[in-house]
């Protein structure tokens, strides 16, 4: 009898998994894009079945505050086909409106029968998020100092009008300003030296610095690196980071988000902490 059921059990199985419908597999980070129209969302979808699944989706756009979700609009997207076992990369180009602030959004993705396949969670950020830089540094323009020889961040700065010494045409020795931020300038080992020097001269003015290391060809090493960390000097600190904290500057609101949170702390030195965690009551 038992051998029975495990056999209607394996059949039953069987026939789910042909007749299964598309299963969206979700990144463990939520994405993240600036308000606006034609945003760019990733996906992927897979069909565990035995069958191709072809799937007309529609998209279902929702922005969430901590008690209600808005609907938005619901738009189709595309036809959907995938093999069996086929695993498959898409994006979707959806509309955000603007935020004043880090807003949470959520995009479910429906048949044409209306039920749910999967939801995307979107963090949407204001387009000019940068121009709390500004306020960071008083709204001086002789304050910030920026050395950024591959126009990553100078342009950003001049669109959203923040004042900024250009340190490519002023020696390290005569900027008395608050904070600099230097780029990544290359991977030489004289490019390394040479970007030090220019540091230590800031860091003996007493302005607060946000290096943005260069990257490196070196093979990486057995020992773990850390995405940033602060060397205090001067009431200050040099900040030193990782390429990968601040990559796509222009299109990655993240990117932003580290730089300013970055040159906060650099502006304001904290000893480091250990994390808070909260336990969990059990009766």
């Amino acid at each position: 009898m038992r051998r029975f059921l495990s056999w209607l059990i394996l059949i039953a199985l069987g026939t789910l998994s042909a007749e299964a419908t598309l299963l969206q597999l979700v990144a463990a980070e939520s994405q993240a894009v600036f308000a606006g129209s034609n945003r760019v969302v990733n996906l992927c979808w897979c069909n565990p079945g035995r069958l191709v699944n072809e799937t007309d989706i529609r998209s279902r756009t929702m922005q969430l505050t901590s008690a209600t979700a808005v609907s938005l609009y619901e738009k189709p997207w595309k036809k959907l086909q995938v093999l069996p076992g086929q695993t498959v990369l898409e994006t979707a180009i959806l509309d955000f409106p603007p935020v004043r602030a880090k807003t949470r959004f959520l995009v479910e993705w429906v048949d044409s029968s209306g039920n749910v396949l999967g939801s995307t969670e979107v963090f949407v950020y204001p387009t000019n998020l940068l121009a709390e830089l500004g306020i960071v540094i008083g709204h001086d323009e002789n304050a910030l100092g920026v050395y950024d020889p591959e126009n990553e961040l100078k342009p950003l700065l001049k669109n959203l009008k923040i004042g900024f010494v250009d340190l490519e045409n002023v020696v390290a020795e005569n900027f008395h300003g608050k904070l600099a931020i230097i780029n990544a300038l290359g991977s030489s080992t004289e490019a390394k030296t040479l970007v030090t020097t220019q540091i230590k001269s800031l860091v003996e003015n007493g302005v607060a610095v946000v290096w943005v290391m260069p990257a490196t060809q070196e093979p990486q090493r057995d020992e773990p690196q850390p995405s940033f960390y602060s060397v205090p000097a001067n009431q200050v600190a040099t900040i030193v980071i990782q390429p990968a904290a601040v990559a796509r500057l222009a299109e990655n609101p993240r990117s932003q988000a580290n730089l300013i949170f970055f040159c906060k702390l650099a502006l304001h030195p904290q000893s480091p902490i250990l994390p808070s965690i909260q336990r969990k009551h059990t009766l």
